[in-house]
């Protein structure tokens, strides 16, 4: 009680001096704020409390503010003025208006606001503690106990889930004291508290001793460890576990590069007016009834199906589930055919002969894809197109030029370079295809010429096996074989309809009507000076075989016919009696003609006395002659430049000219197929990409890419840079026929060739 005492007087006795310590700090604080007069005098009063004046003024003087060149004078009232600041939960840098661009909706949706928690680190720990339940649970499943529980943190219910009754064995002192339930029975001697040294040694010997049975047998009872060696499994968790599947080689992490063609941009500026928003409201007008209409016509058919039988519903859902099917196989086996030819589709897209940099005006072809079809390897490519609205996709006729050995069936097949192997689209035919036209309009739309003198019309987007719309009749369809057929521009009444021409010497329009072909015939051909007199005195006009056709780019109303006599006829459909312009052209049938892309008074044909001719509007006369050696099967003038035309010929080679790099020979010939087994007989240019296609009279095609000589560009001036490469493209050509056109008066163009090196 003495010694209670006195600790209570000499607390008091501390807090009396730690006030007095705090009176002195609040004058100090006080003082600071005053002038240093009043600042000297409570440190006077502060210094007999404890401590020398001279130390506090010397503290004071370090401690005293000094105020800067530019700081504001404030009076006392705006000194004395205080300012609240308020703080909240709330942080108002957080943007609570952010969208984001949902691709499953299709529209913009807000974000949620983000919380005012920042978490700086996260880690999330999986190890398993040797005492916790889960590691307990493990440990029954495996049957096994990895490390030996020490038996002072080995519990009753432990010990009983394990097989073990404590205090059953061991010494009557052990079966006396049964441990409660929570309780560790290492700790329970030390509950006993025993004034005496000796005691407490006994207690402690005994706890040992009972320590060291439980933990005996707790041993015993565990069942034996099935790794032998008394090695220690460790238990599952992720940081010690791992199987076998996990084992395996980790490949290394590598950087692959593609190149992508860059998205094409534009841009875009108008006004909107009063009449723009009018016709886009009428236009989404015409949309929901174009939806509803629809609509109509699901209910109408779901009536059909319920009449339907089980079998026909059947039979029309396979047949739906199949064409889901095709699809889904058409876009793997595009995805597997571009792996296979991973090599030459980047050859496609991106490959530039280097070699061309050392060559003076001379170019190379290189081979990509070959395309063909079993059912057809017996047959020749009568005819190539390009789609022209996929420029990827192009239509391959086959039949035969053979007159003697005339195939039993032809057929028209439609490729796409992304898939070389095999065709997109395949009709089959009772005759054979001699050529076909797609519709600049509607690329869906498919016109064959027939070897029988028929014509049909596809649609690709419906059932494209069977003909939408097939000539009938003897009077409606062609004597004898369709060697072209082309299609015209939309009637005033919004018909569709299409030409086509025959050696039996018609040329015919037919017009799509809604269930047949309806037949008019443009033109007759008639031999020039072909009037022969018969037995009785009568005269008789012979007729000209067609051999091909085309129309004029500008004028629709003008077209161009070739015939087997080697005569271009120029005609026009408002005149059916007589011609326009006879260009006495070759000597053996006129194969095909072709206008220039960018002059229309410039065409070409090419013929089987082995020449190729350059012609110019109204010129009766060639402007160049070239002789390729062989019969040309065909020749195309090219889509991006003035100068550039190709031709094949049945060596099985191909010719690529550039009148401006040189005009007497080829700057390029190539062997494409072997020269004795196979013979080309058709080419086209691709609209987009610098490639052709040729094809043989083995119902293969082969696509060739050009070279960088054989597709130059014209150089703008320097005070032209901003000019259109097609102006520049006509001046180039201009500025050739000049040179021609320059000729002596009474000069005559004789009918001299210039023979070609291959």
């Amino acid at each position: 009680m003495a010694e209670r005492k006195k600790q209570s007087i000499t607390a008091a006795g501390a807090d009396k001096s730690l006030g007095k310590g705090r009176a002195s700090t609040k004058t100090l604080n006080r003082a600071s704020t005053t002038k240093p007069k009043a600042a000297s005098a409570a440190a006077g009063d502060g210094a007999g409390a404890g401590g020398d004046a001279d130390d506090l003024d010397a503290f004071t003087k370090s401690r005293q503010q000094q105020k800067p060149e530019h700081q504001l004078d404030l009076s006392a009232a705006e000194l004395s003025e205080e300012i609240t600041k308020v703080l909240t939960t709330t942080n108002t840098n957080v943007v609570h208006n952010l969208v984001v661009y949902s691709f499953k909706e299709e529209e913009y949706v807000t974000l949620p606001p983000a919380g005012n928690t920042v978490t700086l680190l996260k880690f999330d720990g999986n190890s398993l503690h040797i005492d916790s339940e889960e590691a307990r649970y493990q440990l029954e499943e495996m049957g096994e106990i990895g490390y030996p529980l020490p038996a002072p943190r080995y519990s009753l219910m432990e010990a009983e889930a394990a097989g073990v009754k404590v205090g059953e064995e061991g010494d009557g002192e052990g079966e006396d004291q049964e441990p409660k339930e929570g309780e560790e029975p290492a700790e329970e001697p030390e509950a006993e508290e025993e004034p005496e040294e000796e005691a407490a040694e006994e207690g402690a010997e005994g706890e040992e001793g009972e320590a060291e049975k439980v933990e005996e047998e707790v041993v015993e009872a565990a069942p034996a460890p099935v790794a032998t060696g008394g090695k220690k499994k460790k238990l599952i968790n992720q940081f010690n576990f791992c199987e076998r599947a996990a084992l395996t080689f980790t490949n290394p992490t590598r950087n692959v590069e593609t190149q992508t063609i860059p998205p094409p941009r534009s841009q875009y500026g108008a006004n909107v007016l009063q009449w723009v928003i009018y016709d886009s409201y009428m236009e989404d007008f015409e949309r929901q009834q174009k939806d509803r209409d629809k609509k109509e016509d699901k209910k109408v058919q779901r009536k059909d199906e319920s009449k339907m039988s089980k079998q026909e519903l059947k039979a029309a859902m396979a047949e739906e589930l199949n064409k889901k099917y095709l699809k889904c196989w058409q876009i793997l086996e595009r995805m597997i055919n571009q792996n296979i030819f991973k090599d030459i589709a980047h050859d496609y897209r991106y490959w530039e002969d280097p070699a061309d940099e050392f060559r003076d005006g001379e170019g190379t072809l290189l081979p990509l894809w070959k395309f063909q079809y079993e059912k057809t390897k017996k047959m020749s490519v009568t005819d190539v197109m390009f789609n022209p609205h996929y420029y990827d996709l192009f239509a391959v006729c086959f039949g035969s030029h053979d007159f003697m050995k005339q195939p039993s069936e032809g057929s028209i097949c439609l490729f796409t370079v992304k898939n070389p192997s095999y065709p997109d689209f395949i009709i089959m035919t009772e005759s054979g295809v001699m050529c076909c036209d797609i519709h600049p309009k509607y690329p869906f739309l498919v016109a064959i010429g027939l070897y029988d003198g028929n014509v049909h019309v596809y649609n690709l987007k419906e059932n494209y096996r069977e003909p939408l719309y097939v000539s009938t009749g003897v009077g409606d369809k062609h004597i004898e074989c369709v060697w072209e057929i082309k299609w015209g521009p939309d009637m005033a009444d919004g018909e569709i309809n299409f030409y086509s021409v025959s050696s039996g010497g018609r040329v015919f329009n037919w017009v799509l009507m809604q269930n047949k072909l309806m037949c008019t015939t443009i033109i007759t051909l008639f031999l020039e000076n072909g009037v022969v007199s018969g037995p009785d005195g009568t005269e008789m006009r012979l007729r000209s075989c067609g051999s091909c056709m085309k129309f004029h780019p500008e004028d629709p109303e003008i077209f161009l016919i070739g015939t087997e006599e080697g005569c271009i006829y120029k005609c026009s459909i408002a005149y059916s009696s007589k011609y326009l312009m006879t260009y006495k052209a070759h000597n053996l049938s006129v194969y095909r003609i072709d206008f220039n892309r960018f002059n229309s008074n410039i065409f070409i044909s090419c013929s089987g006395d082995w020449r190729v001719k350059i012609w110019e509007d109204m010129r009766t006369e060639p402007l160049f002659i070239f002789d390729l050696g062989s019969a040309v099967g065909d020749v195309k003038w090219s889509p991006y430049s003035s100068t550039v035309f190709a031709a094949v010929t049945n060596e099985g080679k191909a010719f690529v000219f550039d009148l401006n790099v040189n005009k007497y020979k080829a700057i390029c010939v190539q062997a494409v197929v072997p020269k004795r087994k196979n013979k080309l007989t058709r080419l086209s240019f691709n609209e987009k990409l610098p490639f052709i296609i040729v094809g043989d009279d083995k119902g293969t095609v082969t696509s060739l890419k050009l070279s960088p000589n054989l597709r130059v560009m014209v150089k703008p001036p320097k005070k032209q840079q901003n000019v259109d490469q097609s102006i520049l493209q006509i001046q180039k050509l201009e500025k050739l026929l000049s040179l021609v056109r320059e000729l002596p008066e009474g000069a005559i163009i004789k009918d001299t060739t210039t023979t070609v090196q291959s």
